[in-house]
């Protein structure tokens, strides 16, 4: 017996791999900063653990629907007509265990051998290997910082072919924080709209994280042409901190929304019950808190780019929302440790960091475009402040 062909095509997070790393590390007592996980320091809100232990109470422990209860998606139609001016009905919906597990079923349940789907680099780790992982093609568009980390017209128009099936926009993108404007997607509609073989996978997971007046869109919102060949994808772990839930939702075409349920039943079967409950109360109830949480990331955004930027041989610009920066450092690359090791790549800082300054982030490599690395910053003011002195010192013992 070995491993699937498929499962080599896939390699583990790296992203995870750094978060059980820490973890290891802290309980051996390693005064270590964890900066690698994408997941927001604040508490799950009261009113929705409280829909939770209610539904227990309810005796809502029982199988639900393969792909979501009708409350729930009744409460997904309502948050997309309130928050993105998209209508759909609640058999364009599903409900998945969480943003990767839609990923995953979208992808599996659409691509075969030889379709290929454009990602723009730097991208979320997870995209390339599940398209690989079902026999696809990742097509990378590179956005780097000359671009804001943005998909430029011209760069998707070169990444289409006639086998593309999908592409995949993040806005705002985790690792880069970057979010398209309203013109920004229009321009990537107008080349979209020549290519009506080309579906669109809008994933939308931070958007309620956005900072200066920025004006959160979605490519089926300001581009209906497209809204019939669109998944906007959501979910809750995000916004309202409910990583450990695994409620990830989308609305499509119904035709797709029944192959996503039909590949999803010979697989997890539904989400759990008690997490799709509490998911209802986290869409339908007061969401005053979500701009309070926001002011809160910015002003740990302004910290962590200010002392980054301080940093000779380090560039980070200012995201427009998520949690996290893409700082890269080429003028870094070459330089020599305090010990002796030379510092050839991004992987070989991020790991320099992590054994002298004891400050955990992920290279650039990880995410499709080097020499940089991701930093959350979803974590406490304090923390943060600590952690970017760490890095500020080590990397003035470069030489």
């Amino acid at each position: 017996m070995k491993p699937s062909a498929a499962l080599g095509r896939i390699s583990p997070s790296p992203t995870l791999a750094i978060t059980s790393r820490v973890l290891e590390l802290k309980r051996a007592g390693v005064d270590v900063i964890g900066l690698g996980a994408g997941e927001p320091d604040f508490d799950t809100p009261d009113f929705v653990k409280e829909a939770a232990i209610q539904a227990i109470r309810d005796g809502k422990t029982k199988y639900t629907n393969v792909d979501g209860t009708i409350e729930l998606k009744q409460a997904i139609v309502a948050k997309f007509a309130r928050d993105n001016n998209l209508t759909y009905t609640t058999d364009q919906v599903t409900v998945n265990v969480g943003g990767k597990h839609t990923l995953f079923n979208a992808i599996v349940a659409t691509v075969d051998a030889g379709d290929e789907v454009v990602i723009p680099a730097p991208y979320w780790v997870s995209y390339p290997d599940v398209v690989q992982f079902a026999g696809g093609t990742p097509v990378f568009a590179v956005a780097g910082p000359e671009q804001d980390y943005k998909l430029s017209p011209e760069a998707l128009e070169a990444a289409i072919t006639d086998r593309t099936k999908w592409v995949i926009l993040n806005s705002p993108s985790n690792p880069t924080g970057a979010a398209y404007s309203v013109d920004e997607l229009k321009a990537l509609g107008a080349v979209l709209a020549r290519h009506p073989h080309v579906w669109i996978f809008a994933d939308d997971m931070y958007e309620h994280i956005v900072y200066d007046d920025f004006r959160f869109s979605t490519i089926a919102e300001v581009c209906p042409e497209l809204y019939e060949r669109t998944l906007t994808v959501n979910g809750c772990s995000k916004a309202y901190a409910m990583t450990g839930w695994r409620i990830g939702f989308a609305a499509g075409a119904p035709w797709l929304i029944k192959a996503i349920a039909k590949l999803q039943s010979q697989s997890t079967s539904n989400p759990c019950s008690i997490a799709q409950a509490a998911a209802v109360a986290a869409l339908s109830g007061p969401q005053d808190f979500l701009k309070e949480r926001s002011r809160a990331f910015q002003t740990r955004r302004d910290l962590v780019v200010g002392m980054l930027n301080e940093i000779p041989g380090m560039t980070c610009p200012t995201p427009e929302g998520a949690f996290y920066v893409y700082p890269s450092f080429a003028e870094l690359i070459g330089k020599t440790t305090p010990n002796g090791r030379k510092i050839e790549s991004d992987e070989d800082f991020v790991g320099y960091l992590l054994d002298d300054a004891k400050v955990a982030a992920v290279q650039g490599a990880a995410f499709g475009l080097s020499p940089a690395m991701r930093i959350s910053y979803a974590t406490s003011d304090a923390l943060l402040r600590k952690a970017c002195e760490r890095i500020q010192q080590a990397c003035a013992d470069l030489r």
